[in-house]
């Protein structure tokens, strides 16, 4: 394959992919409102994933607790994925399922939300956060993949961007994530 088809293949299906999240308008919107809600509310917002995902994670937090295009307060955001430290030693003492969940035993409060992001939906450290956070009283939200994995279904919103190829996922969680930090701003804006 040229390279110039392999460019065209990718920016095309990158596009379709994410022209299909066009039918979770509402989701988006209601997702988008819900993290408002615990913001304004006095919550925090904490974020996990695996690899790429854990990136998206970083990327949430870090925009919350700086800014994404405005300038405004800043708002409470940990990325469960941010200390190495927490990793390996909850990764040693437990193993690599609790990573997450540990963490939220002792972060997560009620009227938090969790935001995880998942290509497969099939980390089981991201199911037992889940568990974790459904136990403290958070709301949780999936950004997910495929078709949803075993997490489909369990979080309290989800979106599942149906496709196979995870760079194709990752990309509209990005869209999705940008989406959401534009409705927060716009929030703290008025």
């Amino acid at each position: 394959m040229r390279t110039r088809e392999l460019v065209e293949r990718s920016l095309s299906a990158s596009s379709e992919t994410i022209r299909g999240l066009s039918h979770q308008v509402d989701k988006v919107a209601l997702i988008g409102a819900e993290l408002v809600a615990a913001l304004k509310a006095g919550g925090k917002i904490l974020t996990a994933g695996n690899g790429g995902s854990a990136a998206e994670a970083l990327h949430m937090a870090e925009e919350l607790t700086g800014r994404f295009k405005g300038d405004r307060v800043s708002l409470p955001a940990v990325a469960l994925v941010a200390d190495a430290t927490a990793l390996t030693c909850i990764g040693n003492d437990f193993g690599f399922d609790f990573v997450f969940s540990r963490q939220l035993e002792g972060l997560g409060r009620p009227g938090d939300v969790l935001v995880l992001f998942s290509t497969s939906g099939n980390a089981e450290n991201l199911r037992l956060a889940l568990e974790a956070a459904h136990g403290k009283g958070m709301k949780t939200i999936g950004l997910l993949g495929r078709s949803g994995g075993r997490l489909a279904g369990r979080a309290t919103h989800e979106i599942i961007v149906q496709h196979e190829d995870t760079a194709r996922i990752q990309e509209a969680h990005q869209v999705l994530l940008h989406v959401f930090l534009e409705i927060v701003e716009l929030a703290y804006a008025e």
